[in-house]
């Protein structure tokens, strides 16, 4: 029994150790930028396998840098209450819920644009019984201690829109040949609808999916109130 206590009382002192861990780096990018990503090192990785000279594109760049266009698209498209809610959304989470039942297979998802960043900055794309527990922790601390500015400033620079691409900078000039700042409506749109598949996109950048799913954004996204 005291071996049992003992292993406990480690694994305890574990998680503890890796939720202060985990706060620290939270606190430490309210004012201060992330260089990476846990994503984004793991594609790194994945590309250096096959080129160990490859390297990621990716240049942070400020919010009010970044084409209102974007923000307009990206909430409409990803999270239309990000506004309001506290971290989840529980009346998509359970609309997603319903139609993955209802085909069989997930077709959907729930996620917030928060809970998106908390995976996309600390979690691998590897799926544990864990993951989305720590997502949720992870979530809760980012709402809690930052702004809804502040999180969609660091979702727009961390979040990957192609192979090895990553960021609103980034994407800008792989797709469009021009800065973040300059996105126009439709170019907007289109970057919105890569986001659930961005690497099979970035190769298939006229599939009819993505175009028809663009432009149901492009009709939307004047509707969709994002920070100022």
């Amino acid at each position: 029994m005291r071996l049992i206590g003992r292993i406990l009382l480690f694994l305890l002192i574990v998680v503890l150790a890796y939720q202060l861990w985990l706060f620290g780096h939270v606190w430490w990018w309210v004012e201060h930028n992330p260089t990476a990503s846990a994503f984004m090192e793991e594609q790194r990785a994945k590309l250096q396998e096959e080129d160990p000279d490859a390297d990621l594109r990716y240049q942070w760049v400020d919010y009010e840098r970044i084409s209102p266009n974007l923000k307009r698209a990206l909430v409409a498209s990803e999270d239309a209450k990000f506004l309001d809610h506290e971290g989840f959304d529980w009346e998509g989470i359970q609309t997603a819920w319903e139609k993955n039942l209802k085909k069989g297979r997930i077709v959907a998802g729930g996620s917030t644009i928060s809970q998106q960043l908390a995976k996309n900055l600390f979690l691998s794309s590897k799926k544990t019984p864990w993951r989305k527990a720590e997502e949720a922790v992870i979530t809760l601390m980012l709402e809690q201690m930052m702004t809804k500015r502040r999180i969609f400033e660091i979702y727009l620079n961390v979040i990957e829109w192609g192979n090895g691409v990553f960021g609103a900078e980034a994407a800008a000039q792989h797709y469009f040949k021009t800065n973040a700042s300059k996105l126009g409506a439709g170019q907007a749109a289109k970057l919105a609808a890569m986001v659930p598949n961005p690497r099979y996109y970035d190769k298939n950048r006229s599939d009819r999916k993505l175009l028809r799913k663009a432009a149901i954004i492009q009709r939307r996204m004047w509707a969709a109130d994002y920070p100022a």
